[in-house]
């Protein structure tokens, strides 16, 4: 390997059952994939047989046993070695000692030792100093939880290929968008994972990197994007995912329990201005559209109970100001006309009865439905499954969170329909608690 070669695409794979793993690399060495790493999660499942079968499978590929040595370099090299291993990934944030006896057991194995920078404050310092102790490459990692908060490896990339001439990997978040950047800004390894290992067409992923890479430009990908603090990005994202996804990124949490929508396919994400207020009484709920931007989510808390809050006039209202959408954690009415305005309506309970506008209550406070906090400037997300609040302190990383989900599921889908189950292929039996 070398920084003025053609650079080399490197497949991570980061599954817990070895035969999704090998499903995914079929596809993508037949496309063009130069070198397969077995991701750590895959070797902490299966353990070094992981390495042992790529070997088997594709012997002419070279095989990267990502094993994230921190103690007994020496060890753990000869181990993913005689596995079949042709590179092994140590810690940059070992010792010098255990990166000395890596790389050694690496010489006297025949092994590539690549040293991941993840987690070392001083990159380009470190990079340069594994360099000096004969490390075969490093790699500027920029792990996945950090890709959940909008973080990218380039910063980091640019000091490194600063820093050093020995070859240059660079994973984290990489797609066919940001490839062809990675190879411009010095990586001589692109290391992709999601973005082939999700991808409904594995191979037709992996050429549209290739393409990119060898390029240096970018191909537009639909999928395998994180976004950042920007509303119009994060309200695009959130339109996309369902909520059992946002459920799933949140630990099985944000529901709000017992509110559902009052017509089929009603979608909606907006950051939500809340309204406190008493049984019937509509005041507070009508004024809330006052103090509402487009896009919003008006968010009611009527304690969960009848008569009705809202109803038509307030919803051709909140139509005339472009806003997202309504949450009603009691009663609503007029829902026939409600329906036919395809406005996204979301209420506990249904009743033709109205209450009086009486004026008790606030706006814009910390309010409960059902039991789920919701605090003004959340992210209020519904579809046909329900309604999640999402946080607003934390709405970059669940959404990303939830892409993850959505793109993993849409690789599951395609392995279900491939005559298979999702038992079958998720391999259940194994994974019984003992």
């Amino acid at each position: 390997m070398s920084q003025h070669s053609r650079p080399l695409l490197q497949l991570a794979l980061d599954e817990a059952n070895l035969a999704q793993a090998l499903r995914v690399a079929r596809e993508a060495v037949a496309a063009g994939v130069d070198l397969i790493e077995a991701g750590t999660p895959l070797i902490k499942s299966e353990g070094l047989d992981a390495v042992r079968t790529l070997r088997r499978e594709f012997p002419g590929v070279g095989i990267v046993a990502d094993m994230k040595t921190m103690d007994a370099g020496r060890m753990e090299v000869e181990l993913a070695a005689k596995a079949g291993a042709t590179h092994v990934m140590v810690l940059g944030a070992a010792s010098d000692s255990t990166v000395k006896d890596a790389i050694e057991a690496g010489r006297r194995h025949g092994v590539t030792v690549g040293i991941d920078l993840v987690g070392v404050a001083d990159a380009a310092g470190r990079a340069a100093q594994v360099a000096a102790m004969g490390a075969g490459f490093v790699s500027v990692h920029c792990p996945i939880d950090d890709q959940m908060t909008g973080k990218d490896p380039f910063e980091r990339l640019a000091a490194v290929a600063k820093a050093v001439t020995i070859p240059i990997a660079v994973a984290g978040g990489i797609n066919s968008e940001s490839a062809g950047r990675a190879v411009a800004a010095g990586a001589g390894i692109v290391v992709v994972g999601g973005a082939i290992a999700k991808a409904e067409d594995a191979a037709a992923a992996t050429r549209a990197v290739r393409t990119a890479m060898d390029a240096r430009t970018s191909v537009a990908s639909e999928h395998f994007r994180r976004v950042g603090a920007d509303d119009a990005a994060l309200r695009e994202v959130l339109l996309k995912v369902s909520t059992p996804n946002l459920s799933d990124a949140m630990h099985r949490g944000g529901a709000i329990p017992g509110v559902l929508p009052i017509a089929p396919g009603m979608k909606m994400a907006g950051r939500a201005v809340t309204a406190r207020t008493y049984p019937g009484d509509w005041a507070k709920p009508v004024l809330a559209i006052e103090h509402a931007n487009e896009g919003d989510v008006i968010v009611i808390d009527a304690c969960g109970a009848m008569p009705a809050v809202w109803g038509e006039l307030a919803t051709e209202s909140c139509i005339q100001r472009k806003l997202g959408g309504v949450v009603i954690h009691g009663a609503i009415r007029d829902v026939d006309a409600i329906r036919k305005l395809g406005f996204p309506a979301f209420a506990s309970l249904m009743s033709p009865h109205a209450g009086e506008p009486h004026g008790m209550g606030q706006l814009n406070v910390g309010i409960s439905m059902n039991g789920v906090p919701v605090a003004p400037g959340d992210w209020i997300v519904g579809d046909d499954s329900g309604v999640v609040v999402v946080p607003k302190d934390k709405a970059v990383e669940i959404a990303n969170r939830a892409m993850d989900v959505f793109e993993r599921e849409n690789r599951l889908r395609k392995e279900i329909r491939a005559a298979s189950s999702l038992a079958r292929v998720m391999e259940l039996l194994r994974w019984e608690k003992k």
